[in-house]
């Protein structure tokens, strides 16, 4: 809401010295943020004075272009009194009339500074301004001619245009309507300003009683349009100029100037808050009818869209059918336009959800919509419909005709028990109950009663519906920089919970092995899930569909985190890093089909059969952990050569994380988009699959952009988590030597080498310290369909040096199991 501060300052009354910082200051901590404070004047600097045109000689140009070469009194402010030679393209004045001028030496608005110069055969010391130039408009066809009265040549013109004037804006929420206006801004700075005082309410007037001879108005719902009032002037004059001061009291609101007709009506819409609409009386046929719209039915609003209604509509209709919108826009038909001299005004009172509904629905936004969607006072309607007319008739030339009509009356406001200490225990600030009443009252509100209050709001407030509405008022009012600032006392003992802690240490383990974290939005559409190649009965296709969703591309609940992380690593490449080593750790939500959720209740506590309700139709959402690799695994440099990423390094990933958590991962080939077959492994815990880690499709690659042989690894870290060891014992390490031994085995192709080292481990016992596959061979020594895996094993006794023969005769039977379960030979 933008008001000039001269504006707000004709309803109260402030101490002598308040500058305008301290107003906006008091009103910021009591709840109406200030946005800025702007003055229309704030760029024009050097002389801008009130000029008198001597003379005009018209001079015809070579170009068609005729100019004026004028002489203009300016008194002394050119420091000579002599008149000043000016030219001006413009001719909407004459020779007597009052002009603005800037003389030689001025800067206007956008740093255009002012000098004496040549131009049309004449020396041109200055200029006449139009409203464009001086930053007051967009009018630009014609300069300003000042009302006769507006003061003496020579006299500084900034008073007369308001171009001294400060503007202050204010960010207003949502559920205070009431600041949406001078009356409402002023009432604020009332109880906000140590020292206002002298409130003159804009709405408080005396107006002429309903009777019979007003316009005829049924309404037929009475529920959406409680109170509807209607008034109507004649003769009046649609030539007639709007005043200056109301010209730029609306400018200034962000309002553009139209006709007097309708600046009257949007005048008082900001000093009082309350919408008005007015109508050519002369169009309207029989009386006005207010009811909700029917199937079928369409309107042409003001805006010249053609509209189909909904029964939700609430319309006004005249014999000859919809004529308006309620609250939200009029219709085309009862148009005000040049030629209206009769003049229907309606004040009317309209339900703010139905108002919210039918702008959303048909995607108007106006002010009056602003206004009546929030909740207006519907006390005011006979006093704004009058307040209209008074200027109608002042400054239109009208007539005001007997006739007021009144249909219904305002609701009533609901009366609210508050505890008389209620602002003192939320706020932790020593309130008394009699402070509390005290400001309740200074903000409109009834007040009676002791210990419980019984609180009435003022019918402006619809916002105030509980007892904590209005211990909030209080609390805003004492100062919420004076609420104490008090450390809560944490309880002893409390900390992260293991799982907290578990997560951590994942975190880590990633972090040392090279992975940065990324964090991506839990959402994705269609082209995702095509992208990473799933099959149409893959359940990860099954998703929670958003009802209201942030893009329309990305409709759903992920159930996989791998087209996050796989997008994060494609826009790191794509901006020209070439390794990527990437992880995210989120949840992902399963559907469980269980029905809606219920809606609980606010007013109390629920039941457990409640809740457990709501569980139940919450879908599931476990904790997953996702890695993407892409590049180099090891730089090559002077030191030799470098390593590109295999799929092995997804798998090492994941065993780095079970390890930190006290687990070994088992490894099996499996075939699973997204990763390309045959290099793709589920990985398991105590025979429990908890992921998948591979080389991607190169399809995939090509689709999130990143480079082929791009590997990706995604597990469940609540399975992990769940079996994690949370304290882990210190490694012991023993003194005694180590014994090593080194074995080729040829197996087939398809053998994994995990179910070769897991024989070898079994086969070994307890000796065995370690097992590590240090190479993979195929060839011609080997044959065809087999592979040559050559593994380094370490033999260790934790309470002796191991004898002569002990690591070798381990080091068979571990051979011998092999060969059995894996039909292993080994190498010579």
């Amino acid at each position: 809401m933008k008001a000039p501060l001269s504006w707000i300052l004709d309803h109260v009354d402030v101490p002598a010295g308040t500058t305008t910082d301290e107003i906006t200051d008091r009103l910021t901590l009591t709840g109406l943020k200030l946005e800025a404070v702007e003055s229309p004047g704030r760029e024009i600097t050097g002389p801008l004075v009130i000029g008198r045109v001597l003379t005009m000689e018209p001079e015809p140009q070579k170009n068609g272009k005729t100019i004026n070469w004028c002489t203009v009194d300016v008194g002394d402010a050119n420091g000579t009194g002599e008149p000043q030679g000016i030219v001006c393209g413009a001719h909407n004045f004459a020779a007597g009339d009052l002009v603005v001028t800037v003389l030689p030496g001025g800067v206007l608005p956008g740093g255009f500074e002012i000098s004496a110069r040549k131009t049309y055969g004449h020396v041109s010391a200055g200029m006449i301004c139009s409203a464009r130039e001086l930053g007051l408009g967009e009018d630009h066809d014609g300069i300003i001619v000042l009302p006769a009265d507006a003061g003496e040549p020579g006299q500084d013109v900034r008073p007369v245009l308001g171009l001294d004037e400060e503007i202050v804006e204010l960010e207003i929420n949502p559920d205070r309507a009431y600041a949406l206006s001078v009356r409402g801004i002023a009432r604020e700075v009332l109880v906000s300003v140590e020292g206002a005082s002298g409130f003159r309410d804009p709405a408080v007037r005396d107006t002429p009683a309903a009777n019979g001879d007003g316009h005829p108005v049924v309404v037929e719902d009475a529920e959406g349009c409680p109170v509807f009032v209607a008034r109507r002037v004649s003769g009046f004059d649609p030539t007639a100029p709007t005043p200056d001061h109301i010209v730029q009291r609306i400018t200034a609101a962000g309002m553009r100037p139209i006709s007097l007709a309708v600046d009257v009506t949007n005048y008082v819409m900001l000093e009082t808050g309350r919408p008005i609409h007015g109508y050519d009386a002369d169009k309207v046929r029989g009386p006005l009818v207010v009811r909700r719209a029917r199937d079928g039915e369409r309107l042409t609003t003001l805006d010249g869209t053609d509209r189909a209604l909904d029964p939700q509509d609430l319309v006004v209709t005249d014999d000859s059918g919809i004529i308006g919108l309620g609250g939200v826009m009029g219709g085309e038909t009862t148009e005000m336009s040049g030629s209206t001299t009769s003049i229907l005004v309606e004040a009317a009172h309209w339900d703010a959800v139905s108002m919210f509904r039918t702008g959303r629905r048909h995607k108007i936004t106006s002010e009056a919509g602003k206004r009546n969607e929030r909740g207006v006072d519907p006390t005011i309607c006979e006093a704004a419909a009058d307040r209209v007319v008074e200027l109608l008739v002042e400054h239109g030339g009208a007539v005001a005709d007997p006739g007021v009509t009144v249909v219904g009356t305002p609701p009533a406001m609901p009366t609210v028990q508050v505890p008389g200490d209620l602002a003192a225990r939320v706020s932790g600030m020593p309130i008394t109950e009699e402070r509390s009443i005290e400001y309740l009252r200074a903000v409109g509100c009834d007040v009676s009663g002791t210990g419980t209050l019984s609180v009435t709001p003022p019918p402006w407030r619809p916002d105030l519906t509980d007892a904590q509405d209005f211990s909030e008022e209080v609390i805003r009012l004492v100062g919420y920089d004076q609420v104490p600032s008090v450390l809560p006392t944490p309880p002893s003992g409390r900390g992260l919970t293991r799982a907290q802690q578990l997560r951590r240490r994942v975190g880590r383990t990633l972090a040392g092995e090279g992975y940065v974290e990324v964090v991506s939005f839990p959402f994705v559409g269609e082209t995702d899930l095509d992208a990473l190649g799933l099959a149409p009965e893959d359940p990860r296709r099954d998703v929670l569909r958003l009802s209201n969703p942030l893009n329309a591309e990305a409709g759903f609940m992920t159930t996989t985190l791998l087209p996050g992380v796989l997008r994060a690593a494609g826009r790191n490449v794509g901006h020209g890093t070439a390794d990527v080593a990437v992880f995210e750790t989120g949840t992902v939500t399963l559907p469980t089909h269980a029905g809606p959720a219920p809606i609980l209740p606010v007013d109390r506590r629920p039941t457990d059969e409640e809740l457990a309700a709501l569980d139940a139709a919450l879908p599931a959402q476990p904790l997953h952990l996702a890695v993407v690799a892409a590049g180099d695994a090891v730089a090559g440099g002077w030191w030799g050569q470098g390593r590109p990423v295999s799929w092995s390094d997804a798998v090492e990933a994941v065993r780095s994380v079970a390890d930190a958590l006290g687990l070994e991962v088992a490894a099996a080939p499996v075939e699973l988009a997204p990763w390309h077959p045959g290099r793709c492994a589920a990985l398991s815990v105590d025979g429990e699959v908890v992921g998948h880690a591979g080389e991607v499709h190169p399809r995939v690659c090509e689709a999130f952009g990143v480079p082929r042989r791009t590997v990706a690894a995604e597990v469940d870290l609540d399975l992990l988590i769940a079996r994690a060891v949370h304290l882990r014992q210190a490694p012991t390490f023993s003194s005694y030597p180590v014994a090593k031994e080194d074995v080729a085995l040829v197996v087939d192709d398809a053998t994994p080498a995990a179910e070769v080292e897991a024989a070898l481990r079994e086969g070994a016992g307890e000796l065995l310290e370690s097992i590590r596959l240090f190479d993979v061979y195929t060839g011609d020594q080997v044959g065809a369909g087999r592979k040559s895996l050559a593994y380094a094993l370490r033999f260790r006794a934790p309470d002796r040096t191991l004898k002569e023969g002990e690591a070798a005769a381990a080091r068979d039977a571990a051979v011998a199991l092999a060969a059995e379960r894996t039909g292993a030979v080994q190498r010579a």
